[in-house]
Formats: structure tokens, sequence, C-alpha cells
């Protein structure tokens, strides 16, 4: 009994040490560069001010020393520091985690997709469905908060259902089956919503704002964070456990790491990708939930290209797409990883086209680590 103990001790070590501490030293490191990026921009930013404005005094015939003690004048080094501790500020810690909450809740759903040997391209339409349904019940069918809530996550679980069906009694490769789901969904939301963004009045939000409404400086700031990222926190618990210690979980890694093997195991594959693509569906609505928080609106063009930033959350978790590799904490620290570097770019004033270079460019380095990785161990 004590020589398998210790085997599974040491290979949780090994994956700890390999996977999670090598996440977070990369998250603080990537924090950090932001921190000094920042500061140093806007130390630059304020030194050219003052050269601009100097060299303003000096046409209009200022003498030296009365330029010196324009009141216009800032200390660069002054104006780089405060940059630095606004990034560093419980604001921004507090932006961040909202922001990661929505791409981190699909990714719970990915993370078992991906695990499985599949993927889902329908992620971001699901979530735009979501916030779609939410906002209709609520504004012209009368539903209760919790009611739509429930109807917006029962549909997109919906979606994902019939994702798992497709695949698996059509036999067609994942990638194609969610690739024409994307286009379905995305046009039933547009159908839904009448191709317009559906705003819904404050009163009938009743408590869903406050899933992500900000807490710091208000009385409830005790809490850290809005409630919906606790939900999103403890939901990844809850996921953590299921793979590890459920038979869903085993199944679901034995399926990616090898089908026929798992099947000839008596695995049964069908159902278990049924029911991965089913979870996965419904982790999206709960993103759109928390979407339709964030905006207190149903939008359908909302949340395009969300797929691919879910995607790489679980990759750079540590999340194989060969299958059979990926982690719940991996990917919260992949999430982490993808908002923390969006808030930094946003920061730095970085324009749109810029951002979408840098998050590309994450997606096919992790897939190339990826597949180095795979290389190695063969």
């Amino acid at each position: 009994m004590t020589e398998p103990m210790n085997q599974r001790l040491s290979s949780l070590r090994g994956l700890l040490s390999q996977t999670s501490i090598k996440l977070v030293v990369a998250l603080v490191a990537i924090f950090f560069f932001f921190v000094v990026a920042i500061g140093v921009q806007e130390a630059f930013k304020a030194h050219w001010s003052n050269q601009k404005r100097l060299a303003e005094l000096e046409a209009a015939g200022v003498p030296p020393d009365e330029r010196q003690q324009d009141r216009r004048l800032t200390s660069p080094w002054w104006e780089g520091y405060n940059a630095s501790l606004r990034f560093l500020g419980p604001r921004n810690r507090e932006m961040i985690t909202r922001h990661t909450t929505i791409v981190g809740m699909a990714a719970l759903g990915m993370t078992m997709v991906i695990i499985s040997g599949g993927i889902d391209l329908s992620v971001g339409s699901i979530v735009a469905l979501s916030s779609i349904v939410i906002a209709w019940l609520l504004q012209y069918a009368g539903a209760e908060p919790l009611t739509a809530a429930l109807g917006g996550v029962a549909a997109a679980a919906l979606f994902g259902f019939m994702s798992g069906l497709l695949i698996t009694w059509l036999r067609v490769v994942p990638f194609i089956v969610t690739l024409g789901m994307m286009l379905v969904v995305r046009g039933v939301a547009k159908g839904i919503a009448r191709e317009q963004k559906i705003d819904v009045d404050i009163a009938r939000q009743k408590w869903l704002p406050e899933l992500l409404r900000t807490v710091v400086g208000t009385e409830h700031s005790w809490i850290r964070v809005p409630a919906g990222v606790w939900v999103w926190l403890v939901l990844a618990v809850g996921m953590w456990a299921m793979l590890r210690y459920t038979r869903l979980g085993r199944h679901t890694f034995a399926i990616g790491s090898n089908e026929q093997t798992a099947r000839l195991c008596g695995v049964a594959v069908e159902r278990v990708k049924v029911i991965v693509y089913t979870l996965c569906g419904a982790f999206a609505g709960l993103a759109g939930l928390m979407q339709f928080s964030y905006l207190r609106a149903g939008d359908p063009t909302g949340a395009v290209g969300l797929e691919l930033n879910v995607i790489a959350a679980v990759v750079i978790g540590g999340g194989s797409l060969s299958g059979g590799e990926g982690s719940i904490l991996g990917t919260l620290m992949g999430a982490l990883i993808m908002t923390v570097i969006a808030t930094g770019c946003a920061q730095m004033w970085l324009p749109n086209w810029v951002q979408e270079i840098i998050t590309g460019a994450i997606i096919v380095v992790a897939v190339g680590l990826d597949r180095l990785r795979h290389r190695r161990s063969i």
C-alpha cells in the first residue's frame, strides 16, 4: 500500500513542479513586466511633455529660472511610479479577475473537451446566445432573474448536447461539427434578437448585475472580488474534483489518451463525449450569464473570437490538443495570463491590431511548445 501511495505523491509533485509552478512564475513575471513597462512608458510621456512645454515657454521669452517653476511641469519618474501603482492597485486587480471570469468560465468546459481529444469552436457563439436568451426572457417574457439565467444556461447546454450527438452519431471530426455549429448558434442568436442588441430594464435585472459589479470602494469590499468570480472559483474546484476523483473524469482522460484502448476497456466512449460537450455548452452558457451581468444587455454579435482565447487559455495551461492532458488549475492560470496580457496592452494604449497579433502569437507558441513537449516524450 505504501509504494503505490508514494508513486502517486511523486507523480503529483512532478505535475505541480512541471506545470503549475511554471505557470505561476510566468503569470507573476508577465504581470510585473507590465508594471515596469507601463511605469517607464508614463515616465517617458511626462518627460517629452515637459520638453514640449519648456520649448513653448522658451519661444514665449520666459526666463530660464521661471520656466523650471512652471506648475504644468511634472516629475517623469513620479508619474511613472504612480502609473505602476495603478496597475498594481486593487481596482485593476479586480478588473482583471472580472474579465478573466468570462473566459475562464467557458474554459472550464473546454478543458474537458480538449482532454477528451476534441475541440469546440462554437463556445463564443454559445456565450452570445446565452446572453440573448437571458435578456429576451427578462425583457419580453417577464421571467424572474433565476428563471432567465437557467433558461440561458439550458439553451447553451442544448446546443452542446447537439454537438456531442453529431460528433458521435455521424462520426465527424469535432472541428467540422463545431465550426458548423458556431455559425448555426450565431444565426439563432441573431434571429432571436432580430439582429439587434436587447437592452433590459434595470428593474427587471434585479440581482444579475451584482455578479460582476465592482466591489472596490463599496460596503462589500471585504469580499475582495465580485460574487461571480467566487462562483467561477467554486465551479473550478468542483470540476477539478470531478476530473480527478470520478469515473467520468478518468474516462475523459482515457478517451483522450487512446480512444480505441478506452473502448476495449469498456468505456462508453459515445456517452462520455456527449456528456463532455453538453458540459462545455453549459459552462459557455454560464460565461454568457457573466457577460450579461457585465454588459447588462444581450448582444448577438458579442463574444466573436472568444473561442480562441478560451482554447489558448487551456493550451497555455498545459492542455494538449492531441488529448489526454490538461488540468483545471492550469486552465485558470492560462486564462489569467491571457487577461493580464490584454489588460496590460490596453493600459499601454496599444492598438487593437497589436493586441490581436500578440494573442495569435501566444496561441501559435503555446501549440508549438505542446508539440515539442510531445516529441521529447516519445
